[in-house]
């Protein structure tokens, strides 16, 4: 990942821990809610291992073709189960791994640890943007869905659904829509 080593660690932490608990989560609970942690627990783990900043480690050539090959197939087999969300993140990885490759391709890296450059930014402005966009959208709707009623009744106290776990692969949403938001930043 481009971009200051402590943001990239940060977002490891970030996304490895989101994408560990949903995929804890995607072994109970009704199928509906397994399915879309496993999607949760796949991009986070992903987007985990994309988000390594290349200052500590040092990606092998071939690590964006395998990152647009899995969530190549991730998103095809999301647009086919029609979960608009996990096509929209997918694609979003693929971009991210082109990219990389385009910025791997332009010599950007070289093989001494102590004077490693940051490959340039690769991605498209207009895509970019669009992606952006998206993410901040869906990270603010998402984390309005999170508030408890009993919070925005304004004609006297609601009382609020009871936290489970389907509020907190959405918390788990919210942190990787966040994360997704701050990595497309860097391409």
């Amino acid at each position: 990942m481009h971009g200051p080593p402590l943001v990239g660690w940060l977002l490891v932490l970030l996304c490895a821990t989101a994408g560990g608990y949903c995929l804890a989560q995607a072994r109970t609970g009704p199928a509906a809610h397994r399915v879309a942690a496993r999607g949760e627990a796949l991009m986070g783990l992903g987007m985990a291992a994309m988000a390594l900043p290349v200052s500590a480690v040092v990606p092998p050539w071939w690590s964006p073709w395998v990152f647009t090959a899995v969530f190549g197939a991730v998103g095809l087999w999301a647009l086919a189960r029609r979960h608009g969300h996990h096509t929209v993140g997918a694609l979003a990885m693929v971009y991210m791994a082109l990219a990389m490759a385009a910025g791997q391709a332009g010599g950007g890296q070289s093989a001494d640890l102590t004077h490693t450059q940051h490959a340039a930014p690769g991605g498209a402005p207009l895509l970019t943007g669009l992606l952006l966009a998206y993410y901040t959208v869906f990270v603010l709707a998402a984390g309005v869905r999170l508030v408890p009623a009993a919070a925005v009744a304004a004609d006297g106290p609601v009382p609020a659904a009871a936290p489970g776990r389907p509020a907190m692969v959405r918390a788990c949403q919210v942190a990787m829509g966040m994360a997704m938001f701050a990595m497309l930043l860097t391409v």
